[in-house]
């Protein structure tokens, strides 16, 4: 199925630019719509976080204090917004039917951002969200997550710095379980356009499932021909042994599975989608 509407949680940080710009890429790609989307804060949700001892005057001044940031927050990120898709040529509007070219729009909500992403998302193709940044945007981190477990939908990952190109040179992880079967589903309108399609496959990543010979076979009866590459970790670490694979192919997209284990298990001891999460330089697109 081909990408006709992208979702694009903005929080306005330095991710968030680079986000947008990829999102703009594919957009362009495709000819599809982006809908950017800027979740703010309900200063509402301040209130049970005061404490016992604020006077109601104090409780007050907060509210309007978060409203005001919101605020600001707000306005920066439809000037960003506006600022990338004038530099880009990308048609302000509703997306359409058969659209010769790529078109955007924004909208503000308020809410949880967490919540409100991942329901939009499940009525997208594609969610675009900003790298996860170590406490500078723990709130991409919150909308990854969430879309990841709660939407039913893939998830691109933005590079820290928006990427000179996407979806020319695909790699797609293969592990035998269900969420890289997702994988291969979402990935393949990208294989049937790309260049160059590898398969990568170790044998410390795979669990009971196909082989990547089978996966070869399947993905010719779509049309897509790749190759099979078995990569080798390093310092024992698979996630850094699959990311060099990917940069010796010069890949431009990396599909894979999410969290194989529970969440809980990978964020406590690690594993392949967190080493990627934290350390890939190329977009990344998962599913669960």
């Amino acid at each position: 199925m081909a990408i006709r509407k992208l979702l694009l949680p903005l929080t306005g940080t330095a991710a968030g630019e680079a986000a947008l710009a990829t999102a703009l890429m594919v957009a362009n790609k495709w000819n599809a719509h982006v809908t950017a989307l800027h979740v703010r804060v309900d200063s509402r949700d301040v209130a049970p976080l005061a404490g016992e001892g604020l006077s109601g005057a104090m409780i007050e001044e907060m509210m309007s204090a978060t409203e005001r940031e919101s605020s600001d927050r707000a306005q920066a990120v439809r000037a960003m917004f506006e600022r990338f898709v004038t530099a880009q040529g990308v048609v302000v509007g509703e997306g359409k039917f058969g659209s010769p070219t790529a078109t955007a729009s924004f909208a503000s909500i308020t809410g949880r951002e967490e919540d409100l992403v991942a329901q939009q998302a499940r009525l997208a193709d594609l969610t675009v969200v900003p790298h996860p940044e170590a406490g500078e945007d723990v709130s991409s981190s919150d909308a990854l997550h969430a879309v990841l477990f709660d939407s039913g939908r893939p998830v691109l990952i933005a590079p820290r710095t928006a990427p000179a190109s996407i979806g020319t040179r695909i790699c797609l992880a293969w592990n035998g379980t269900a969420e890289s079967a997702s994988s291969v589903q979402a990935a393949m309108p990208w294989m049937q356009k790309a260049e160059a399609v590898r398969i990568l496959t170790a044998d410390e990543y795979h669990r009971r499932g196909p082989a990547a010979a089978d996966l070869l076979a399947y993905l010719a009866l779509h049309g897509v021909h790749a190759d099979i590459s078995t990569f080798r970790p390093v310092d024992r670490d698979v996630g850094a042994g699959m990311l060099k694979a990917a940069s010796e192919f010069k890949a431009d997209l990396l599909a894979m599975g999410a969290y194989s284990h529970s969440r809980l298990r990978q964020l406590i001891l690690g594993g392949v989608t967190r080493h990627v999460l934290e350390n890939a330089t190329l977009p990344v697109m998962m599913n669960r």
